[in-house]
């Protein structure tokens, strides 16, 4: 019988999300395909340092620990390297002990069309091109920033914070607000306070996490082991429909924050998440220095997701 990843969480993570590879990055860009090839065959033995997504792939692996005989996250390392470069990839992720096995590595090709074949929740990449054709295809997906200097700080807790619209909520009221105002998506959010908002990118993997929290307990046997986030740049009286879509997805946010625009950084960096998901630059900009972050670009018009077809 085939593996199933169905239900499971399954993050899709760049190699260059995963580990430090900016100096080769550089070589490819500047001296080509071959100078590159030829630098990893040559440093295949030197262990990578970690990159912006190291720790929470740490942490969320940590999860298949906690109850005996079952998994929770599958991580994959979705690559465009070629086979033949990727060994050094594979040693580092022994030389820190990750519990990942399988591997798409793409020669150069695009990643996108892999995701839905792993069943991919979640694809991170420092790759912009990447970023866009998986959220254009329905997946959660985020370009990282580099690591802040704390990215790499063991936390006892999985905490993950994300912004409202756009991101855990379709972009329709973000739309309202930026081409009429905010008196108008005011008056917007009243008139369908009782509607649920539809669902954004981020929706399946916050209902993911959530499922993850009612059944898994932390090895003390007291705290769960995830803790959510919700920043939001809304307030009154634009917080009742967001309170009420989430009762009816049957999802509970730890933690909520109605900014009513005031800077999230402050915030954020109380809150200390191990990342942070926002489609705004100002906010993610401003954020990336005290947190790890990743920015979640707008679906571009006219895609349809594989789910919709």
């Amino acid at each position: 019988m085939p593996v199933s990843l169905d239900n499971l969480l399954v993050v899709g993570i760049s190699s260059r999300a995963l580990f430090d590879l900016e100096a080769e990055e550089a070589i490819f860009r500047n001296e080509g395909l071959e100078a590159y090839r030829r630098h990893q065959l040559d440093n295949e033995n030197e262990i990578l340092k970690l990159g912006a997504g190291f720790a929470l792939v740490r942490a969320l692996l940590k999860l298949n620990v906690l109850v005996h005989n079952q998994r929770f996250v599958e991580v994959v390392i979705m690559s465009r390297n070629s086979t033949e470069t990727s060994m050094r990839i594979f040693n580092s992720i022994r030389h820190y002990d990750l519990d990942i096995t399988r591997a798409v590595l793409s020669g150069g090709a695009p990643l996108a069309p892999y995701l839905h074949a792993f069943n991919v929740s979640l694809f991170l990449s420092l790759h912009e091109d990447d970023v866009q054709a998986a959220i254009d295809s329905g997946v959660a997906a985020a370009r990282l920033y580099q690591k802040p200097d704390n990215a790499l700080a063991e936390l006892g807790q999985i905490r993950i914070a994300f912004d409202g619209d756009a991101v855990i909520f379709s972009d329709e009221s973000e739309r309202i607000y930026q081409t009429q105002g905010i008196e108008a998506f005011e008056n917007h959010e009243r008139e369908n306070a009782l509607k649920p908002l539809p669902e954004g990118p981020f929706a399946r993997l916050l209902k993911a996490l959530s499922y993850i929290q009612n059944n898994v307990k932390s090895a003390d046997g007291r705290s769960a082991p995830i803790r959510t986030a919700l920043v939001t740049a809304r307030s009154s009286p634009a917080h009742e429909r967001v309170i009420r879509t989430l009762r009816a997805w049957d999802v509970a946010i730890d933690e909520t924050f109605f900014m009513g625009g005031v800077a999230k950084s402050d915030v954020l960096a109380a809150f200390k998440p191990h990342i942070f998901f926002d489609d705004q630059p100002g906010h993610c900009e401003r954020a990336a220095p005290l947190v790890q972050t990743g920015i979640v670009p707008l679906k571009k018009p006219g895609q349809v997701n594989s789910q919709e077809r």
